[in-house]
């Protein structure tokens, strides 16, 4: 592979197995798409399907659909689609070696791909949107356990012995995992991944769609905190709950709840979602100009990859109030408040500290904001970039023997 002529641009090929441009991951992968186009990736896109167009540079290749016509993941099987995918995409890999330089992965739809690039001396980098499955599968089932409900079969993080035997083969067999936070890091570190397998990238939002709004700290008036996610117990709602009803906030402000539930999740948090300092809001569509009426995001979550939505909400002129485990990019008592999982009395000081303090709120939120370009989806790509040439230039690619 030759990778010494500086004047070429990165040759990536992006295999995404799920609907381009949706929610949730379909939109991570959607804008890390147009972020390496932008700081100048030469990017072959080849995905399960698109529900949005990427820009004419973007060489686009669907699995699962021919023109109008398409595969319905449904009928054959989410599982079933994704490795058809691995599959078309490992040979769309063969046919067009020579005009790539590094593979970009996504879970579940690697391992064909993986063994390809392995013959073709390809380096391949797997994202990990999320911690590591073993260890998310455990405190997950603890968080439900600690609650008294149980998620049902085929929920995200439900125990799947089949779904992570194929991830760890995945992880094994890739050259790099691409952790979003130093938390997904430590996750895999601490299953006993080589440090060095481990690049760290980051997410980031779009300010097209996301801007500060007027939020004054210094008006005296009662804080408003906001939530936004799926409300199960992964996510840390009863510790949000339990620390804002504790807390001096609750007597003049409002806790704003934005979100389906999980089954049998709402029943338990009953009484602490009646106070009438507390908002259900259920899902939402104006969930920016929401954020744009807050002072606090708050995230007691146990896992995550690198949410999202704290992005979101920093670019909406939220200062963070979130567990270590969010994967937020912020700083504690520079930008945001940061507590260790299921702290709910240092969460509680801290909305009680803000609520006595403006002063404070207000320097918080104008470093926040003072860094916003550093979390854009534009700058994502540019570091996402970054690490596939420190690859490149490394010697680290050479072919690995299966494990």
């Amino acid at each position: 592979m030759d990778v010494s002529a500086v004047s070429r641009p990165v040759r990536v090929l992006y295999s995404f197995p799920h609907k381009l441009g949706a929610g949730r991951i379909c939109w991570t992968a959607w804008q890390q798409v147009l972020g390496l186009e932008a700081a100048g990736a030469a990017v072959s896109a080849v995905v399960g399907q698109n529900v949005k167009q990427p820009p004419a540079s973007v060489s686009l290749t669907r699995t699962l659909g021919i023109g109008k016509l398409r595969i319905p993941y449904k009928v054959i099987g989410t599982r079933r689609a994704v490795k058809l995918h691995d599959w078309l995409t490992s040979l769309w890999l063969r046919k067009n070696a020579r005009k790539i330089d590094v593979v970009h992965a996504w879970p579940l739809a690697g391992l064909a791909t993986i063994r390809m690039a392995r013959k073709l001396g390809i380096p391949v980098l797997m994202e990990r949107p999320n911690a590591h499955t073993a260890f998310a599968y455990r405190i997950v089932d603890e968080e439900c356990d600690r609650v008294g409900i149980r998620l049902p079969e085929g929920f995200e993080h439900k125990f799947d012995a089949a779904l992570l035997a194929h991830e760890e083969k995945e992880y094994a067999e890739c050259d790099y995992l691409l952790c979003p936070s130093d938390f997904v890091r430590q996750t895999f570190v601490d299953e006993g991944t080589t440090p060095a397998k481990l690049l760290r990238h980051q997410y980031g939002y779009d300010k097209d769609l996301i801007w500060p709004g007027a939020q004054d700290p210094k008006s005296g008036k009662g804080l408003v905190m906001i939530y936004v996610g799926l409300c199960t117990p992964r996510k840390g709602l009863h510790h949000a709950l339990q620390a804002w009803l504790a807390s001096d906030a609750c007597k003049d402000g409002k806790f704003l709840v934005c979100g389906d539930f999980v089954p049998g999740y709402r029943e338990k948090l009953g009484d602490m979602l009646a106070h009438p300092s507390v908002e259900v809001l259920g899902h939402r569509n104006d969930v920016p100009e929401l954020m744009r009426q807050a002072d606090l995001f708050v995230l007691s979550t146990v896992e995550e990859g690198s949410a999202l939505v704290t992005y979101e909400a920093r670019g909406s002129g939220c200062v963070l109030l979130v567990s270590e485990a969010s994967g937020a990019v912020c700083t504690h008592m520079e930008n945001a408040l940061v507590h260790s999982i299921r702290d709910v009395e240092t969460l509680t000081s801290h909305i009680n500290l803000l609520n006595q303090d403006r002063s404070l709120l207000d320097r918080l939120r104008t470093s926040s904001l003072s860094t916003l370009d550093e979390l854009t989806w534009k700058a994502a790509g540019k570091r996402l970039l970054d690490v596939y040439r420190g690859i490149l230039r490394s010697d680290r690619t050479s072919p690995r023997s299966i494990s």
